[in-house]
Formats: C-alpha cells, sequence, structure tokens
C-alpha cells in the first residue's frame, strides 16, 4: 500500500494511493496515518479495503507529511562512506545518531525555509524508515519485522550551525523549521522487495546534484533497528531516516554550493515517489 496524508497543514486526512494514480480517502476507516495505523493489526485492517470501494479525492489537495504525530525523528550520519570522504570525515565503526525536531516536519512539496542569517542551507536525500511494531533490544535477524514500510526524506542542514555552532552535536543545523520534508506516501513492505537497493537522486534547479543507491549504505535498515532499539524504545509512528549519497551542496568542487531563496530542490527514491520544493526566505513569525 502507499498511504499518504492530505489537506491543509494541520487537517490532513488519511488516504491511499490506488493502482490508477488517484488518492482515496480513508476517513471512514481509520483516523490518521499514524502509529496507531502502523501496527500489524491496523496495517491488515487496511490491505482488507478495496480501495474501489473508498471515495476519490477531487482536485489537486496538499501532500502532507506521510505520518502523523511522530514521536521520535532518529537521523543517521555519514551512512555512505564516500559522502563520509566528501565531507573529510572518517568512516564511521558504530552509527552516527542525531535527531530532528518534530517542528522540522513538513509535506514533501511544502517550501524550505532558509533560517535567519544561513548561508549555508544544503539538501540531502535519504531513504526513511517508518516504525510499526515497538522495538527495544530487538535482535538483528527479527528487527525487519518492526518497519511498517519507508519514505523519501530530504535532510535539510545548515552546514555553519551544524559544524560552528553545535560542537559535537549536529541539532542546531538539523532541526530548523522546515528541514524536515517526508513523502509523498508511506510504502508498506511488501511493496519494497529490497530496501537496499533502490536507486536515488536529487536535483536544484533541474541540475543533478545527487545520484545514489541504498545498496552502498553501511549500516543497512535491520542494523540500524537493531542497534537503536538498544538505546531507545523505537514506537510505531517513529522514523529513521538513513543517510545520504554523496553530492551534497558542502562536497561540491571547487567551491560548496547551497541553497539560496527561489531555487527549486527535487528529489526521488525508486518506488517511493518525489519531492519537490522551492526554498524560501526566512519569515518571521512564521
Amino acid at each position: 500500500m502507499k498511504l499518504l496524508r492530505y489537506g491543509p497543514k494541520g487537517q490532513e486526512k488519511p488516504g491511499l494511493l490506488d493502482a490508477q494514480g488517484k488518492i482515496r480517502d480513508l476517513s471512514n476507516v481509520v483516523a490518521d496515518i499514524d502509529g496507531g495505523a502502523l501496527t500489524d493489526a491496523a496495517l491488515a485492517k487496511l490491505r482488507a479495503v478495496d480501495p474501489a470501494s473508498l471515495p476519490v479525492v477531487e482536485g489537486n489537495p496538499r501532500i502532507g507529511p506521510c505520518v502523523g504525530k511522530i514521536g521520535k525523528f532518529v537521523c543517521i550520519g555519514l551512512n555512505y562512506a564516500d559522502h563520509a570522504a566528501e565531507s573529510n570525515l572518517p568512516v564511521p565503526t558504530e552509527p552516527v545518531v542525531f535527531n530532528k525536531w518534530t517542528s522540522a516536519i513538513v509535506g514533501p512539496n511544502d517550501g524550505i525555509e532558509i533560517p535567519r542569517g544561513s548561508k549555508k542551507t544544503d539538501w540531502e536525500v535519504e531513504l526513511g524508515v517508518v516504525i510499526g511494531r515497538t522495538a527495544r533490544h530487538v535482535p538483528l535477524e527479527q528487527a525487519m519485522k518492526h518497519v511498517a514500510g519507508y519514505c523519501v526524506i530530504n535532510d535539510v542542514s545548515e552546514r555553519e550551525y551544524q559544524m560552528k555552532r553545535s560542537a559535537t552535536q549536529w541539532g542546531k543545523g538539523k532541526g530548523c523549521d522546515s528541514f524536515g520534508p517526508i513523502g509523498p506516501w508511506l510504502v508498506t513492505t511488501d511493496e519494497i522487495k529490497d530496501p537496499h537497493n533502490l536507486d536515488m537522486w536529487l536535483d536544484v534547479n533541474g541540475q543533478r546534484r545527487q545520484t545514489g543507491n541504498t545498496r552502498t549504505m553501511i549500516f543497512n535498515v535491520p542494523a540500524l533497528v537493531a542497534d537503536l532499539s538498544k538505546y531507545m524504545t523505537l514506537l510505531p509512528g517513529d522514523v529513521i531516516t538513513t543517510g545520504t549519497p554523496p553530492g551534497v551542496g558542502m562536497g561540491m568542487k571547487p567551491e560548496p554550493q547551497y541553497l539560496k531563496a527561489g531555487d527549486v530542490v527535487t528529489l526521488g527514491i525508486q518506488g517511493l515517489g518525489e519531492q519537490k520544493q522551492k526554498v524560501v526566505a526566512f519569515k518571521k513569525g512564521r
């Protein structure tokens, strides 16, 4: 299934994308696409619904974040060896973990807002993993049973805030408002045969910046779920974003390139859909 949330910000309704690409309303089946809808039993109930029996959503509604009420937004850094190299950082021997604040979460096509005073706002296409079953000290061989599905995430980053204002912690540069576009769809695991062989890409103003494949991740999805579950209880609806391939603005030669107001970022992952964001200047009182 391809699950989604549509409608104005803060008023999103649950939906399903049918085989013809039409949005079907799920409001009479489930209250939201959140942790409560992503458990094994809840997903089984959704799979039993005939999409043709659901109302078609007319028009071209805004697509919201594909998961609602996210409790934890956990991020993995330097999870592609070639990205670590372009960042002039060693390849990690343990997963590098940081967080985005949930106030960063926006829809896949909402604008990216440049933070006040920022000169180094950067892009990162990443595979998102959505938890569907409570995970605590999960063995590696059981880890995938705790995954409900996958999505596209742009791990937008402010490099000066991340590297110079955060000491060894990256949160200041990672959790700014609008720095977490998620979606368009939450694609359940039964539709993705191998999450470790998905092509991924990102363009800025129509020019290709990132090209990669999830097979080059250092720590794969089960390794990440098992490792994280040692240090925190992962709950249904929690989101893990798993790192980015090379091609970020910080690593461009001969000079780094960063986002500015008016730029358009387009990104996608095979089987998971695409995002498109216009970059906008800081707005006081947003």
